[in-house]
């Protein structure tokens, strides 16, 4: 029953909700509609989160308890946020589910929850924001969240899903309009972009015409956007299958491109899974090592280049950060860090639910040393580019300057910072390609 593995997933309170949801569909057999589903239930709900706190705080007499909790916020999610789902079996296969788990006792409690928040919700809008659910056409019959005028960054974390300290930083760097933009944005899965590999865009262009799926042009070259719904089909077709497509962000791409390796070069990649990256460099011809900690990170990098048809043009290594290659030894490195992921919300909800001082500071010891190591590896002369999907100054430009100044040898020579949105790129992140002196 797949809202029971939602409820599970749910309920187990991991960081990374999505991730678990990968894992439980490796371990069992589901058709693409079950897993589909699943997905699509613990994701709305992770994007969500906030919002469905707030329902379940003004409908409930006191907080729940996480099992109970669970299975409220999969319940109002599919009533708020399914459009495909009718309310009369959101309200029943939840409440199925509820008798299989916590027990018949607690039925009562969360059909009365779920029955009244179908009588407060009205399709339309009514330009109140207490009232109205953002990106939706959908509003609450009186205030449900907090006043944007009194106490803005709890209306963000109740209207968008997105917490009050995130809010704030986001606020003081690009102003309040620009923060609820991205945070509106965030709210809904993001298009896939689809990479050509090793083809031209108009023959890959032919392939998905001929799957019929809708797509546009990407502003990245070789590079199409398809709704996130093509997912199956795209992943089951044989242009996927035999590596000829493969699924990357436009500034994943461009952070790979922007180290500018040639034909018979040796390149570093660091933190190399799940592998996107390294078919971009492997794909100029040159000698690629692409190193990464971990059998299952292992796993992903090998399965994508296996699929891509770049096994044999790859040495992969099984390594924590650079420590284990010589120095001085690449004529080039990048560095993808692991990051807060905070432009990529969309595809990586449970980020926002992360973020925090004490994540950003452990991040920063970890980032601080795959940069040190990383350009120990790089030859006099040699490149290193240092890329995350982050939006944060900490993980960006301040750690590429912070570098820079313990390191006189090295220099800038260009830095690119991309915010997603409906007009932009669809993932944000970060680019800096640095040189060491001669």
């Amino acid at each position: 029953m797949i809202r029971k593995v939602a409820w599970q997933i749910l309920r187990s309170g991991v960081p990374s909700p999505l991730r678990e949801v990968d894992r439980r569909l490796k371990m069992g057999e589901f058709d693409p509609r079950d897993a589909g589903l699943l997905r699509r239930l613990v994701g709305i709900e992770t994007r969500h989160r906030g919002t469905l706190r707030a329902v379940v705080r003004h409908l409930a007499r006191r907080k729940p308890k996480p099992e109970l909790g669970a299975h409220l916020h999969l319940g109002l999610a599919q009533i708020l946020f399914f459009d495909r789902i009718p309310d009369h079996a959101a309200v029943s296969e939840t409440l199925l589910a509820v008798n299989r788990t916590i027990g018949q006792s607690k039925v009562r409690v969360v059909n009365g929850i779920l029955r009244e928040a179908l009588r407060n919700c009205s399709v339309g809008t009514t330009g109140d924001p207490r009232r109205d659910f953002p990106g939706r056409d959908l509003h609450w019959s009186g205030p449900l969240f907090r006043d944007p005028e009194e106490h803005p960054f709890l209306w963000a974390e109740d209207a968008l899903s997105i917490p009050s300290h995130l809010m704030k930083r986001w606020s003081k760097r690009y102003g309040w309009d620009k923060a609820c933009e991205l945070g509106t944005y965030f709210l809904a899965e993001p298009p896939l972009v689809v990479r050509a590999v090793a083809r031209s865009r108009d023959e890959v262009r032919s392939e998905l015409e001929a799957l019929e799926l809708e797509f546009r042009d990407a502003a990245h070259a070789g590079s199409f956007v398809l709704d996130p719904a093509s997912t199956h089909a795209l992943t089951s077709c044989d242009a996927f299958r035999e590596g000829r497509i493969t699924i990357q962000g436009e500034s994943a791409s461009s952070a790979a491109e922007l180290l500018g390796v040639e034909a018979n070069e040796t390149v570093l990649d660091l933190c190399a899974a799940p592998g996107g990256k390294t078919s971009v460099l492997a794909g100029t011809g040159a000698r690629v090592v692409a190193s990464d900690s971990g059998f299952e990170r292992l796993g992903l990098l090998g399965s994508t280049l296996e699929r891509l048809r770049l096994l044999e043009d790859v040495s992969v290594v099984c390594a924590q950060g650079a420590r284990a290659f010589r120095p001085s030894s690449f004529d080039a490195a990048l560095i993808d860090a692991p990051c807060s992921n905070t432009g990529v919300l969309g595809a990586r909800p449970g980020a926002r639910w992360r973020f925090g001082p004490k994540s950003l500071a452990s991040l920063a010891e970890l980032q601080s040393t795959l940069l040190e190591e990383g350009a120990r590896a790089v030859r006099p002369g040699g490149r290193l580019v240092w890329s995350t999907c982050s939006l944060e100054p900490e993980e960006n430009a301040q750690r590429v300057r912070a570098f820079l100044e313990a390191h006189s040898t090295w220099t800038l020579e260009e830095e690119r910072e991309s915010l997603p949105g409906p007009d932009g790129p669809i993932d944000g992140g970060y680019a800096a390609r640095l040189r060491r002196g001669s």
